[in-house]
């Protein structure tokens, strides 16, 4: 399974850099940002399981993030860690959308189990999809098949496994290494280049449905979208 990736929001530079520590060693995948216009550019680039916000940020502080994550994503968990200790602060932050909240000093035990908490209450909540529609097409990645009308394209597993990945991801700009680490574990050479290749094949066929793209975003990777 690959480990929870968690977006961490906060502008102190040393207790940033000891809870994304002590989060590593937890087992989790973390990506630190130092001010709020950088986490929301970098939220907006990449996928994560959770966010964990400070509230006095620079640029943007964190009651606007939760806002704007909000609007993008209705469902990902929100956990703000903060100063702020009035009750005002604490239920403006759950009224804009936050989970939970953290009061400063904390202890990095606390946090790693509240993070658990919100993932295992995620993935109870949200069953996983066993068709998809996409265009004119209906998908079961189960057995690896599109089909449309009376046409069956059987596709391989790992084309399977990677358009399943896109329409989970819809509108989001997914790097090429993130793709394959989470596919299929590695991200070397070998594997960028069969990327490519099924990336080709799953565009070769559904090029007929003109609302549907596989973006190639140079230098980044790609992104699956359909104009409904």
């Amino acid at each position: 399974m690959k480990p929870i990736k968690i977006l961490y929001a906060e502008d102190d530079e040393t207790l940033a850099f000891l809870t994304a520590d002590n989060l590593r060693q937890s087992g989790f995948e973390v990506l630190h940002c130092a001010n709020g216009h950088e986490c929301m550019k970098t939220f907006r680039r990449q996928t994560f399981d959770i966010c964990v916000l400070d509230i006095m940020l620079p640029g943007m502080d964190g009651f606007e993030l939760t806002t704007e994550i909000r609007k993008a994503d209705p469902d990902i968990p929100i956990l703000f860690l903060s100063a702020k200790t009035l009750k005002e602060d604490r239920i403006k932050g759950l009224k804009l959308g936050a989970d939970d909240y953290l009061i400063k000093p904390f202890s990095i035990e606390e946090l790693v189990l509240k993070i658990g908490i919100f993932m295992n209450r995620s993935r109870k909540n949200i069953p996983e999809k066993t068709t998809y529609k996409l265009g004119e097409f209906m998908f079961t990645p189960d057995d690896f098949t599109l089909r449309k009308g009376n046409t069956h394209i059987a596709l391989t597993q790992r084309e399977a496994a990677l358009l399943r990945y896109f329409l989970d991801n819809e509108n989001k700009v997914l790097k090429r290494e993130h793709i394959l680490k989470a596919l299929w574990g590695d991200d070397d050479y070998f594997m960028g280049r069969s990327l490519d290749v099924f990336i080709s094949r799953l565009r070769k066929i559904l090029s007929e449905e003109k609302n549907i793209s596989i973006q190639n975003l140079h230098g980044i990777g790609f992104k699956y979208s359909e104009v409904k």
